[in-house]
């Protein structure tokens, strides 16, 4: 089995070093509360303290040929350094990693490239950036320009691309290395949903014909969709090493409770969202449901004074930010006159028949119905699953329809009819 360890690391550890100001405030916030001039003055009055921190720590892994390992954590977890370290972007402060293979690696947007060069010339650069030789390249180039669909843009100039643009070319020319490791940012993000999916099947294309992958993202769907085993980063720090299900329960555990931060903060606020909750309607906690199934949301909140009249919204938003549909207490008739301190409050949707996508829940509390906002809150997000439904066929949801077709076909002009009802087969009628 050892000859088939393609990634070993050894007590890996990337330390960073930052400029702080001896007897001085140090936060962004509290430099632009006092004016940006005060930054300019302390370099004269303030002494230069040297600070670090460790973005990786003590991480010791190993990673067989063939396996797919999703890397997972909140914002600043490590998780990007890990890859660079093994993409030799960055030299590790401690410990080692050995690599065994050729590696591509699609890191941050726009890595490789040169702002002023064409995106032919990028091509080459990136290529040769990633170990290609000039005539591997010169070979592979049309099939480059037609998986990143960008036959139109490749003589502009980079600096003219959109970020997406940024992504789909880097991906390209990383996939056409024929890499026996690819390493995969949340960077793909970027990408519009088509994209996404395009570059996701060529990953288990390369699965099939014996290639490693580590794929760093927050979409927990695509995550288990790929990779039986995860690496949880917290803090930089690996805390878990292992199945797929049991690191996304963790994960989600822990990024349920980051989401109870408001991303408004009105100077009338009355209530504080604690908590948010997603279930199936018997109770059981989940982040994937299936197309069709009901959806349980149980909010935890804390009127800081008594709120009369109070209308709950609720809505769901998709990834490419779509709204898709809302809920309000009042507009379903819920009898609530007044909160006050701590209280629950739980709605059960109807079967939830959007297309298959991550979806966020969003939540915001107004006083009496529909006047002032006393509460705005970012909630969970959850995936919705159906192995056929498409978002660029099907849009946002799908029900299915009553269908008839009518043949006057035979030859003493009788018509046939056939129809098709929802949840039954089609049959003559």
């Amino acid at each position: 089995m050892k000859e088939d360890i393609v990634i070993r690391a050894d007590r890996l550890g990337k330390r960073y070093r930052r400029l702080l100001r001896s007897g001085r405030r140090n936060s962004v916030r509290d430099a632009f509360a006092e004016g940006v001039g005060a930054l300019f003055r302390r370099r004269e009055s303030g002494r230069a303290v040297r600070d670090t921190f460790w973005a990786l720590q003590d991480a010791s892994f190993e990673i067989a040929r063939c396996e797919n390992i999703g890397i997972i954590g909140l914002n600043g977890a490590g998780k990007s350094t890990l890859l660079k370290i093994l993409s030799r972007i960055v030299t590790p402060t401690v410990g080692y990693a050995r690599v065994t293979g050729r590696v591509g690696a699609l890191l941050e947007v726009g890595t490789g490239f040169h702002w002023e060069l064409t995106g032919r010339e990028n091509t080459f650069l990136y290529g040769a950036i990633l170990g290609m030789s000039r005539r591997e390249i010169a070979r592979k180039y049309d099939a480059i320009v037609d998986f990143a669909e960008m036959p139109d843009f490749m003589e502009l100039p980079v600096k003219r691309f959109s970020s997406g643009m940024y992504v789909r070319l880097a991906f390209a020319v990383a996939a056409h290395l024929d890499p026996d490791i690819l390493l995969l940012d949340e960077v793909l993000a970027v990408g519009d949903l088509a994209f996404q999916r395009k570059c996701l099947d060529f990953a288990r294309k390369l699965e099939r014909k014996g290639s490693t992958i580590l794929f760093v993202s927050h979409n927990m769907f695509s995550i288990r969709n790929l990779c039986p085993r995860v690496l949880y980063l917290k803090e930089g720090r690996i805390v878990f090493d292992g199945p797929s299900e049991d690191g996304l329960r963790l994960y989600e555990t822990d990024a349920r409770l980051a989401t109870a931060t408001w991303f408004t903060a009105p100077e009338d606020r009355l209530v504080v969202i604690n908590d948010v909750e997603l279930s199936d309607q018997h109770g059981e906690r989940k982040t994937i449901f299936e197309f069709g199934e009901r959806m349980r949301i149980r909010i935890r909140y804390h009127a800081l004074q008594p709120v009369e009249d109070p209308n709950f919204f609720l809505w769901i938003q998709r990834s490419d930010n779509v709204y898709c549909c809302n809920f309000s207490s009042y507009d379903d008739k819920l009898d609530l006159p007044r909160i006050s301190g701590d209280g629950v409050i739980e709605l059960i949707t109807p079967p939830l028949k959007l297309v298959s996508d991550r979806y966020t829940v969003q939540i915001a509390v107004r006083e009496k119905v529909f006047k002032r906002l006393v509460a705005a809150q970012i909630g969970m997000s959850f995936h919705l699953r159906h192995e056929f439904f498409d978002p660029e066929e099907y849009g946002v949801f799908h029900e299915p329809g009553q269908w008839q077709q009518e043949n006057a076909t035979t030859a003493d002009g009788e018509v046939t009819t056939h129809s098709a009802m929802p949840g039954k087969s089609a049959n003559p009628a």
